[in-house]
């Protein structure tokens, strides 16, 4: 209970420091750190879907939840998901306007565009699963209604009902090549990136055109490699441990380590963040 709490503090505090960084440090005012501030709000709310009610069935006798709690659980969770999973691959089109196109990226990656990246993230994200839910709401489940799992997901859920539920596999089919086409893009792009960051002529260019494409290519590899592990296994099977452990990765772990990722090579970042716990050091530093 106390190590998940403490980890559940940590990730709401840091990514509240990262977003209110980012909005008020003029500095950051561009669309790599607008992006990275989105995503650290909505890690807050991805991690609020799930974690206090894990927080709360460790400490209860009675494990449960309700099952309009279980679909809204399960209907946030992935919502907010699906959306990190569009911000990330806009993110990673972002890192190639600016390596393969660096002239056009300015009037390319425009502030309205920017704006509309992002909505359109968080409408793709919160619209694409609507359906999917409302067809598990309408299914007859009549027991043992127990879920093997840490939270509310998919399939533990659809091997519950009365009914038949063989539309398991389109499901799972659907959640694959989502993952797939999210995936390859990504990897498509930081795979250019690195080819024409390699061509740079000055090794400092290099370096630091490295450092920067570095945090969101280890945040991209923990976030979909435990993804993949979940969701694209079709009718392989886990033990019930390994499947926790890869549902706590990218529910708890991958949260927890995102903001320490986007913080810890950034100079720009830390210092942002330092003005906001310690303001008066920075106005008396400026002062002089």
């Amino acid at each position: 209970f106390f190590p998940l709490l403490f980890i559940y503090n940590f990730i709401v505090i840091k990514n509240l420091l990262i977003f209110f960084a980012v909005r008020l440090d003029t500095h950051l005012h561009n669309p790599m750190y607008n992006f990275i501030s989105i995503f650290s709000f909505l890690e807050i709310w991805y991690t609020t879907a799930t974690i206090p009610k894990m927080l709360s069935n460790l400490i209860s006798e009675k494990k449960t939840i309700s099952f309009i709690g279980c679909l809204l659980q399960m209907y946030f969770f992935h919502s907010l998901g699906n959306t990190e999973g569009a911000l990330l691959t806009v993110m990673a089109i972002d890192r190639y306007l600016t390596n393969c196109n660096p002239l056009r990226y300015p009037t390319i990656m425009t502030p309205q565009l920017c704006a509309q990246l992002s909505a359109g993230s968080c409408v793709f994200g919160f619209l694409i699963l609507l359906p999917e839910i409302v067809w598990i709401s309408t299914l007859p489940f009549c027991g043992p209604n127990q879920i093997h799992q840490i939270f509310c997901d998919f399939t533990p859920l659809l091997h519950l009902p009365c009914r038949d539920a063989s539309v398991i596999l389109v499901q799972d089919v659907i959640h694959a090549l989502a993952i797939l086409i999210t995936g390859l893009i990504i990897s498509l792009s930081y795979i250019r990136i690195v080819i024409v960051i390699l061509g740079f002529p000055s090794v400092e260019g290099r370096k630091k055109a490295f450092s920067t494409c570095a945090a969101h290519i280890a945040v991209f590899l923990l976030f979909f490699g435990s993804v993949v592990l979940m969701y694209l296994r079709f009718s392989a099977t886990y033990t019930p441990f390994w499947d926790a452990a890869i549902a706590l990765t990218f529910s708890v772990l991958a949260p927890f380590f995102n903001p320490i990722i986007y913080s810890l090579g950034n100079k720009d970042m830390k210092d942002a963040i330092k003005k906001i716990l310690c303001p008066q050091k920075v106005f008396n530093v400026s002062g002089r």
